[in-house]
């Protein structure tokens, strides 16, 4: 009889994410086993007792999955994963923190498909700004896009300070060159605007982050994306459904097109979906970060 496929959740919070559970349920796993308040020298022992207590068959219907909201911190937990495997005993792993990297991807990719269709441009071409750069989909977002060529700018809407000192810590991370700047005020954006190529807007749900006057400055914007789904939305003029949409406020940016959050959280479900069922289908254990969620992104468009 075929061992009954196990997904152990190991989580920094008090509690696992409702979303992730259900996902991983629709995903095809049969016992979702979450671990809550989970510190980083957890990990290794955890880990062991998931992969010595199965036979090799059970290894194969076993995975591990990272949430939390800390993405370095569950980056760290995926490297502590892969470090206590001991082969042929050795499992899955998919690091998807408050489904920042999922997310991140999805926005990377919708941006980046409708940049070349409409612009033909690529992401290297390009200035990008991202709003709520500082929150987790946020860092993603830029490190996503910076190491894709983009040259890529976190914002923070209090200090500008906090924006380099996420960045400085990401660059040094992934070697890639992320800027920081402040987004406190009406014209912080309307300067953060002035050149941008892409808009990537990350912020906190039902809070609007740009309006018409501001993207009114907006003197050569080409795409802009926004994953608020909850009213208000992160960039007036872009509604929740919009793919490749004209931005009817961006008057100075001939052809600027916009991406809602639906549009975006499509692709995104669907990007977790198909990492999720990758840990239950592959032979060989996969270790997955924003990386691979930023390639099968790319691969469902």
């Amino acid at each position: 009889m075929e061992k009954r496929s196990i997904l152990h959740m190991l989580d920094p919070m008090p509690n696992i994410s409702p979303f992730d559970v259900n996902m991983a349920m629709d995903a095809g796993f049969d016992v979702l086993m979450p671990y809550s308040n989970v510190k980083l020298d957890n990990v290794h022992g955890l880990t062991q007792d998931a992969i010595f207590s199965r036979s090799p068959a059970g290894i194969k219907r076993t995975a591990i999955f990272i949430g939390g909201r800390d993405l370095g911190l569950a980056l760290d937990m995926l490297n502590a994963c892969k470090h206590a495997m001991v082969p042929p005993f050795e499992v899955s792993v998919f690091a998807d923190p408050s489904g920042a990297f999922t997310t991140a991807a999805a926005l990377v990719a919708c941006v980046e498909k409708e940049l070349k269709l409409k612009h033909g441009k690529e992401l290297r071409e390009c200035n990008a700004v991202v709003f709520g750069g500082t929150g987790s989909v946020g860092i993603a977002t830029g490190v996503i896009a910076a190491l894709a060529g983009a040259t890529t700018t976190l914002t923070d809407h209090l200090m500008a300070d906090t924006a380099l000192d996420v960045a400085a810590a990401y660059n040094r991370r992934f070697d890639c060159h992320l800027g920081g700047a402040l987004a406190g005020s009406e014209e912080d954006k309307i300067k953060l605007v002035a050149d941008a190529d892409i808009i990537f807007c990350t912020a906190k749900a039902g809070i609007q982050v740009l309006n018409a006057a501001v993207l009114k400055e907006a003197k050569q914007l080409k795409v802009a994306g926004d994953v608020n789904a909850v009213p208000p939305v992160g960039i007036e003029g872009i509604k929740r459904s919009h793919f490749g949409e004209p931005i009817s406020h961006a008057v100075n940016s001939q052809g600027a097109v916009g991406i809602g959050a639906l549009a975006i959280g499509d692709i995104k479900y669907q990007l977790q979906n198909a990492l999720l069922k990758l840990m239950l289908e592959t032979d060989k254990p996969q270790y997955l970060d924003f990386r691979d969620a930023y390639v099968k992104a790319r691969e469902i468009l």
